[in-house]
């Protein structure tokens, strides 16, 4: 996953951010597990009455919230909590065009450039196979070669097949989803 969710400027800060604001931790709360809501309804609480003192304890008690909610949403993913990371970090080409989607209602953008690099990279593992199939027959190490990149663009596919068929995030699969793909 691109350090999106425990970023500053991601998602699950950004909803934390607007809870505190609101006075209302339910604006956060579908960001976490069921498990973890205890906590972070007790960290809000704490929050919210140690921003009343001045800036400071206000900024200490903000990030201190983040933090919380961030720990336990990456929990809730099975994925380990590596601390905030700072606003403004790439988060690669997908997401963005994957958050414009989600605005807009099209996944047009997001399926043409996934498609694009699909094909650039089906091409370019493909081109070596045949590269190294003129070769294979010169000696074992060629062969070794060529298959290697065969069974490489075969193993290729089908990891992206796969990928394809993931649960979303927080998912756990879903048999019918599975078998109707399958």
């Amino acid at each position: 996953m691109p350090p999106h969710c425990d970023s500053l400027d991601g998602p699950v800060v950004t909803a934390a951010r607007r809870a505190l604001e609101a006075g209302d931790v339910g604006v956060v709360l579908p960001f976490v597990p069921a498990q973890g809501e205890t906590e972070v309804r007790a960290m809000f609480d704490a929050a919210t009455n140690v921003r009343e003192l001045n800036e400071d304890a206000r900024n200490v008690a903000d990030r201190l919230f983040f933090e919380t909610v961030v720990r336990v949403h990456r929990a809730g993913e099975g994925a380990p909590y590596t601390g905030l990371k700072p606003a403004g970090l790439s988060v690669g080409p997908v997401i963005p065009l994957a958050e414009r989607a989600i605005e807009t209602g099209s996944p047009e953008p997001v399926a043409n450039f996934l498609t694009g690099v699909l094909r650039d990279e089906l091409t370019l593992r493909l081109e070596e196979v045949k590269a190294l199939e003129a070769a294979k027959d010169r000696s074992i190490t060629d062969a070794r070669r060529y298959v290697g990149a065969m069974l490489g663009f075969g193993v290729y596919s089908h990891q992206v097949f796969q990928a394809l068929q993931a649960p979303a995030h927080g998912e756990h699969g879903d048999a019918d989803h599975e078998h109707a793909h399958q």
